[in-house]
């Protein structure tokens, strides 16, 4: 008996040590991805990071909030990777030594959804300056995302250019993502300004409709960046350049390209 207690008791130590060696190298294969919400809410990251996980063996732990809340992860440690839309934030964070390997990936445009009626007359405006000047004329009910997303960034800029200061009551900051917003704007019979993936996404689940489009000042460009290891030597910086590779090669790129909702394409691809 006392033979096989202590085999019994080897074998639980040995198995003890596989299951640390085993965790260890479990953890050492997750990789955190800092996104906006763009990128979850249009499906595409379900799309994609299936294929990543099995191509590199690692696991990805999202988080999906604005852009500026993504960097802010980036720049504390927080995160691994970002996938991110607000193109002088991101010039920024890597000036500032907080990311490396910046790449572009896609693209698409933001639009101003609005009711099928257009009780403001949106729909008239030649330029998304004079679209938001026609909403704040009308003191029209507008949703802003009011989270320092890359959306919202772009909302602000516009306002800017128009020399508006938006105010309530018409002008509602849900500090929500965009789907959340898309349904706040449709419950008010109001306008808001989306990305045209999340809409296309949304689209059989809202009575908004695009009411203004096609402006160059609409352009949306995402890109992808590493968190810089020499800063946060923590962070898993193989998975995270596995992952800028991957979008950025003729695989992810492929991918991105072939992502359609309702036959529509919701991202494009800069050409080589």
């Amino acid at each position: 008996m006392m033979r096989l207690s202590e085999r019994l008791r080897r074998l639980v130590l040995v198995l003890a040590v596989v299951l640390i060696a085993t965790s260890g190298a479990l953890a050492a294969d997750r990789l955190i991805l800092a996104t906006t919400t763009s990128t979850e809410n249009s499906g595409l990251l379900g799309y994609l990071l299936p294929v990543f996980e099995e191509r590199f063996n690692v696991r990805v732990d999202v988080i999906a909030v604005g852009t500026g809340k993504a960097l802010e992860l980036g720049k504390n440690g927080d995160a691994d990777v970002l996938l991110v839309h607000d193109r002088k934030s991101e010039d920024a964070f890597v000036a500032d030594g907080f990311g490396v390997n910046r790449r572009d990936v896609m693209y698409n445009d933001y639009i101003i959804l609005g009711p099928p009626s257009d009780p403001a007359g949106v729909g008239k405006a030649k330029s998304a300056v004079e679209a938001l000047t026609i909403i704040a004329e009308a003191k029209a009910p507008f949703v802003s995302r009011g989270d320092d997303s890359g959306t919202h960034k772009k909302e602000m800029s516009i306002w800017k250019e128009a020399n508006i200061e938006p105010e309530a009551p018409w002008y509602m900051a849900a500090g929500q993502g965009m789907g959340p917003c898309i349904n706040i704007a449709d419950e008010q019979n109001g306008y808001v300004l989306s990305d045209r993936g999340t809409y296309i996404s949304y689209k059989n689940k809202t009575e908004l409709v695009i009411i203004y489009e096609g402006d160059e000042i609409m352009f949306n460009p995402y890109g992808v960046i590493a968190v810089n290891p020499d800063l946060h030597p923590h962070v898993n910086y193989e998975q995270a350049m596995n992952f800028v590779e991957f979008l950025t090669s003729s695989e992810g790129r492929a991918l991105i390209e072939s992502y359609k909702m309702e036959g529509e394409q919701l991202f494009y691809l800069y050409s080589n």
